[in-house]
């Protein structure tokens, strides 16, 4: 048995390995497969991968690329955590989300979710939820000393906020044991919908708010800076944290202009952010995040205990799809863990059906064990800062820490939040990272399973009641999916009026060996616009025409390898366009286009426009 000296580590028996040497592997495998990277360095940049904000995924990250201070749990710069202990003690907060205007069955539904396994309770009030007069009708049975309530009035938080205090009252609710927040955003209000009249004075409620809470109200928190406007209408990671920072600070300002201390102004603020299925930057989000807000803090004189940015997680409504929405179980979960790993005091699963208007029973239930599985038996909480000492983790936290911090500078320099809202700076440029954004989700380069990828055109729709509508006017509410799902709905419009879907005929040439890749990319392709497709395997151009009629198709697509093209492709595509067909595609990117083929679909290509085109030829109605 080999026993090492005492204090010298194990990997003191191995070679040291050097970044060059692993370059030279790459290097090395990335030739075989067909590249031809000019050296190491080269092979390195292949596997790079580009991310949101200009910043990068590098394939290998070592000790080096660890920051110089990432500090401890629990104390500045808090990338590690708010809080020493973490969220082990007790898990995160599970905050669920209620938005049905009837009262009687929201009180139901809120009653069930305390009863298993919900902390807090978030509450829609006001045109996008329950009248706000409901609100002690909602919360009947619900120890207001038990669970917290967060509020979310719109502009009637002042309202909602007075329901609230006299329940705390007539229950009587201990000042020291009331808990949550009372959902007061004017500057989040102003992006939603636009308005820029009211948002100076419902920020001075706003303070006087924060003031009766600070004195009477310790637990409860008036202001929530909410970063989920910015978030859904396309904003990038770098850009949703930079507007949280400019509003956080326009809070900040306005609270100690009011006479709060500094500390007591920064206990008035919890910050609401989206987490998505990316799960390493959800999680550099939330970590950086925290970093920013303790440096707003630091050079604003806070006490170091006051400098820890509470945080609230809310699964991205952007990734939601009306779709396939069982998929969405799956892009939750992802998120919810990033959030957790990341550090989020407090977590909001979206329901998976949510982007069909009100969740049922089911759907609120499989929200809320989506946390209770993550925290009960897979213990993902008991672990202080998971994600610390992963070196790609902390070195994408300081990159995206970094990004928004320009980004922030950028609108204080605009004037602030409320300036850049105003004069349409925060709306082009989340715009402009949308509309890149756009080209990727239309290329597939981004791909949305259920939808873009994988569709099930068979599916049983799920059906709804509608939720109430959100505000409007402001910036705008995006989804991944959109464009695709609208494709889906002129099919389903056409199945509902003549009993058949658009259809295209793929005319696979060859062996199965030959046609299969191709063949499986051009129907999943069409099928994500809700194009059904019907296919023949042969060689014989008389073959496809006689299966082409047949098939009550008006457009083809040939499917094969180019060896196949080659040979048979002009004859087959001559032989569709004797047959009929308006449209031949062949499924690839040759040097020269065949006779007879219109144009080539392929990897990379816009399928958005491409499948729009087909179903305006097809003649199905927008």
């Amino acid at each position: 048995m080999n026993v090492l000296p005492e204090g010298l580590p194990l990997a003191a028996e191995f070679p040291a390995a050097h970044r060059e040497q692993w370059q030279q592997l790459v290097e090395g495998v990335l030739r075989k497969s067909g590249a031809h990277p000019a050296d190491g360095a080269a092979a390195e940049r292949a596997l790079t991968t580009e991310l949101p904000d200009g910043l990068r995924a590098r394939p290998l990250y070592t000790a080096e690329d660890a920051p110089a201070e990432a500090g401890y749990p629990g104390f500045p710069p808090f990338v590690r955590g708010g809080r020493p202990q973490g969220a082990a003690v007790a898990g995160w907060d599970v905050r669920q989300r209620h938005t049905d205007p009837d009262r009687r069955r929201t009180n139901e539904a809120v009653l069930a979710d305390l009863e298993n396994g919900v902390g807090s309770l978030w509450l829609e009030l006001g045109g996008a939820g329950l009248p706000v007069t409901a609100l002690p009708e909602t919360l009947a049975g619900v120890y207001l000393d038990l669970a917290a309530v967060a509020l979310d009035a719109g502009p009637e938080f002042t309202a909602a906020a007075e329901q609230l205090f006299a329940l705390y009252e007539e229950r009587e609710v201990s000042p020291g044991a009331a808990a949550g927040n009372l959902g007061a955003d004017p500057l989040g209000l102003q992006a939603r919908t636009g308005e820029t009249g009211r948002t100076t004075a419902l920020l001075a409620e706003a303070t006087a708010l924060a003031a009766r809470c600070s004195a009477e109200y310790p637990g409860v928190r008036a202001l929530t800076v909410d970063a989920l406007p910015y978030h859904e209408a396309g904003a990038s990671p770098a850009q949703e944290l930079g507007c949280s920072l400019a509003t956080g600070v326009a809070y900040l300002r306005a609270l100690t202009a009011a006479g709060l201390s500094v500390d007591a102004a920064l206990g008035q603020l919890e910050f609401r952010y989206a987490a998505d299925a990316d799960q390493f930057l959800t999680i550099a989000k939330f970590r950086a995040a925290r970093r920013l807000w303790s440096r707003v803090a630091e050079v604003s004189g806070a006490s170091a205990a006051a400098s820890a940015q509470r945080q609230h997680a809310v699964t991205s409504r952007v990734m939601m799809t009306a779709r396939d929405p069982w998929v969405n179980m799956l892009r939750t979960t992802v998120a919810c863990l990033a959030a957790g790993v990341g550090g989020a005091d407090a977590v909001t699963v979206l329901p998976f059906d949510s982007a069909l208007g009100l969740p049922d029973s089911f759907a609120r239930r499989i929200a809320r064990n989506t946390q209770s599985i993550l925290l009960e038996e897979s213990h993902l909480a008991r672990v202080i800062d998971p994600a610390g000492g992963s070196w790609y983790v902390e070195q994408l936290s300081e990159e995206l820490a970094a990004a928004a911090w320009a980004w922030f500078q950028e609108i204080e320099r605009a004037g602030g939040q409320q300036a850049a809202l105003t004069d349409g700076t925060v709306r082009e440029r989340i715009a402009a990272t949308w509309a890149e954004r756009s080209v990727k989700l239309a290329k597939r380069r981004e791909p949305v399973t259920g939808v873009s990828e994988f569709p099930h055109l068979d599916e049983q729709p799920l059906v709804r009641e509608p939720a109430p509508a959100a505000p409007g006017g402001g910036l705008p509410q995006v989804r991944r999916a959109k464009a695709y799902e609208a494709l889906r709905d002129r099919s389903d419009a056409q199945l509902a009026a003549t009993g058949e879907r658009p259809k295209l005929f793929l005319a696979s040439i060859g062996t199965a060996s030959a046609h299969t890749a191709r063949t499986t990319f051009a129907a999943n392709l069409f099928q994500a616009g809700g194009i059904a497709t019907t296919s023949l395997e042969s060689v014989d151009p008389a073959a496809f025409a006689e299966a082409f009629t047949a098939s009550g198709a008006t457009a083809a697509c040939l499917c094969s390898g180019d060896a196949q093209y080659g040979e048979h492709a002009e004859a087959v595509a001559g032989a569709l366009r004797a047959a009929g067909a308006q449209r031949v595609l062949l499924a690839g990117r040759l040097g020269e286009t065949p006779a007879g083929v219109d144009e080539f679909i392929h990897a990379g290509g816009d399928a958005i426009a491409v499948l729009t085109s087909l179903l305006d030829q097809i003649g199905v109605a927008r």
